[in-house]
């Protein structure tokens, strides 16, 4: 049995999503909403009128897999150097706007695919008109983000303190104001850093409207904090079938983010991108270093981008049942002779060899297999 045979489970009740319906917009090239996958966002942390250093970090998010990079504009310093940054890089990019709606004008006539607002906090309604007409103008998608931490006093005045009834409440309001200027090519956010208030916010308005989502726990943490929390906070919506577009909120290198993203989306059968290694906790029935063996190995296939599964065994409790449903299986042996499989059937032994560099091999030859025999639109898809 193999991966494929793990997709044809997906029929099955319990292993299905039902994503919510909504309507479908373009950032760039991307389709968000609809039946379109859900994609993986991050931001650049870099000062974006350093036009080298933040298309550097932009390529090294295309390369984990971006699907969407947002940069922030506080400056015209920083639309200014949007242009060159926007032919520079492959994937769509978002011009990050807060109160200057000049900015927005400055980012969408660079180029930008998508500008992130809030319509209330950039002035009166004719510089609102502005900004929406440079929108249509250009072809800029917006994205309408709430956020907690900064909610209109009023709403604060009216509910006593943050909730999920005034993030939906800041939401509409300003979906009303792109309405009423005839745009509907925008999608929502209601962040918090609450994994409660986000969660409840977002299916309050999954309810109240058909936008596509864009969600996220904001301000997560670190790597390992940040990845928990999003996890437990995201992880729940798109198991709710909730959820068009993500970013992972984390105190470190953008990378980390799409790549932590991509893990949540694979272990929900959402997408499907690189190596899944799936591998025992190890014990003292142990063969072989498990845990130094996948660290390294996890790391040795970062440039893998072929969908694939990679079981990596201690022992023969639990290994040759874990081999019959992964491309790949390591089983650790006594003696310091291991056995692998290759599609579920045992194919051969190791023995006094090194593990990774021998599994890297494997999994190398298998993509090169794979490419192959696919068509590049099947591997675009993906």
């Amino acid at each position: 049995m193999t991966a494929d045979h793990s997709d044809a489970q997906a029929h099955r009740p319990w292993r299905q999503i039902v994503r919510r319906k909504s309507r479908q917009i373009k950032v760039g090239n991307v389709l968000v909403g609809g039946d379109a996958p859900v994609s993986v966002q991050t931001m650049t942390t870099t000062l974006t009128h350093d036009i080298q250093g933040t298309i550097a970090q932009i390529k090294a998010a295309e390369e984990a897999g971006a699907d969407i990079v947002r940069v922030s504009c506080p400056d015209e310093e920083s639309t200014a150097a949007l242009k060159s940054i926007i032919k520079a890089v492959n994937v769509p990019i978002v011009a990050d706007i807060h109160f200057h709606y000049k900015r927005g004008i400055e980012a969408a006539k660079a180029g930008a695919a998508c500008l992130r607002i809030n319509p209330g906090n950039i002035g009166s309604p004719e510089r609102v008109r502005e900004v929406v007409n440079a929108a249509k103008d250009y072809g800029c998608a917006m994205r309408i983000g709430v956020n907690a931490g900064s909610l209109e006093q009023e709403l604060l005045d009216k509910y006593g303190e943050p909730c999920p009834d005034a993030m939906v409440e800041s939401a509409m309001t300003h979906a009303k104001i792109l309405e009423d200027h005839d745009f509907r090519e925008f999608k929502i956010s209601v962040k918090a850093s609450d994994v409660f208030l986000a969660v409840a916010a977002y299916q309050a308005l999954a309810d109240a409207c058909d936008y596509p989502l864009h969600i996220g726990i904001t301000e997560a943490g670190g790597l390992r904090a940040g990845t928990v929390k999003s996890s437990i906070g995201l992880g729940s919506l798109l198991w709710a079938g909730i959820g068009d577009t993500m970013r992972v909120s984390l105190s470190a290198e953008p990378v980390e983010e799409v790549r932590v993203g991509y893990e949540m989306l694979k272990s929900l059968g959402l997408r499907r991108r690189g190596v899944t290694v799936i591998s025992c906790p190890s014990c003292a029935r142990q063969n072989f270093n498990v845990i130094k063996t996948v660290e390294v190995l996890e790391e040795r296939l970062q440039h893998i981008t072929t969908p694939m599964t990679v079981s990596v065994i201690g022992c023969v409790v639990n290994g040759p049942g874990e081999a019959m449903m992964t491309d790949i299986g390591f089983t650790g042996g006594g003696k310091g002779t291991h056995q692998v499989y290759i599609a579920g059937q045992a194919d051969h032994r190791l023995q006094n060899e090194d593990i990774v560099a021998h599994l890297v091999g494997l999994v190398e030859k298998k993509a090169a297999e794979i490419a192959a025999a696919k068509p590049a639109t099947d591997q675009a898809a993906e």
